[in-house]
């Protein structure tokens, strides 16, 4: 089940931790590995790499 949170981001290596509160989990790094996207296997937030960001940029 995908969330309905989508996150721009400007990096293919992004933190996730679920956020605050009783949602929060483990701060686990993400790499998208050239896909442009990728799902937080806690949370299910959607990262998104920005239109016009470089791959592979940190």
């Amino acid at each position: 089940m995908m969330s309905e949170e989508h996150i721009e981001v400007e990096s293919e290596v992004v933190a996730c931790d679920g956020g605050t509160g009783p949602l929060g989990h483990p701060r686990v790094w993400l790499n998208m590995e050239g896909r442009g996207e990728i799902v937080c296997p806690y949370c299910s937030r959607h990262f998104v790499l920005k239109k016009g960001a470089e791959a592979g940029a940190h």
